[in-house]
């Protein structure tokens, strides 16, 4: 589960994102950490029950995202997250890719799946496996399950313009746009704090798993 002092702490930050106060929280934070760390190696253990080809070895301290922000060539010069973020990836133990994804926020958290905006050669893989066996894809994204827990995966970030190799006319044509392949479902903070919180969100992520292995399969 995870503790309310950990969203607390998300709460604080949000509202005094600087430094001298993080320095100052610091072992407030790595209690944060710790516990979300906890959260991720029993969330791996359940997920690798679901999916099989997840890295048996995979350490949940990498797993879980630096809270440090990247802040070079960004307007926003807040130093931190005001997140906290586990990434489990389904190839190896590279974060990213086709991957099942936790983010903690309070107030908007979530858990999510698929593949966000891949690299040029796995794009032209996967638009190659919807162009072959959109079939299966749809069955996946169109059962009505699916719908209820994640909405239209058709509604997300996709080119203006048709993909070059393809027709306009193309049936499938909606899919092919697609620059990510993603879908997401939002988790109350009281659902979490919940001692079956981790099976919660593994039920989730094993509503997620065949899209998990369309992709994944697109990409071998």
């Amino acid at each position: 589960m995870i503790n309310p002092q950990t969203v607390d702490f998300l709460k604080e930050l949000i509202d005094n994102n600087n430094r001298e106060w993080f320095q100052a929280r610091k072992a407030d934070y790595d209690k944060a950490r710790e516990n979300v760390i906890d959260f991720a190696g029993k969330l791996i253990k359940e997920i690798q029950k679901i999916d099989p080809a997840i890295d048996e070895n995979l350490d949940p301290k990498k797993c879980v995202m630096r809270i440090y922000r990247d802040i070079r060539f960004s307007k926003n010069k807040a130093p931190y997250k005001n997140n906290f973020g586990i990434s489990i990836p389904t190839i190896g133990s590279k974060l990213g890719g086709v991957e099942y994804y936790f983010q903690l926020t309070p107030g908007a958290s979530f858990i999510a799946g698929g593949y966000w905006m891949p690299e040029a050669g796995h794009l032209k893989a996967i638009r190659q496996e919807i162009d072959y066996n959109a079939h299966d894809l749809k069955s996946i994204i169109d059962d009505p399950g699916f719908v209820k827990l994640f909405g239209n995966f058709r509604e997300q970030d996709r080119l203006k313009t048709v993909p070059k190799g393809y027709d306009a006319d193309n049936e499938n044509i909606d899919l092919l746009k697609l620059k990510s392949f993603i879908v997401s479902h939002k988790i109350k903070d009281k659902d979490l704090f919940k001692a079956d919180a981790v099976d919660y969100v593994a039920q989730v992520c094993a509503k997620l798993y065949p899209l998990t292995v369309f992709l994944r399969n697109a990409i071998a």
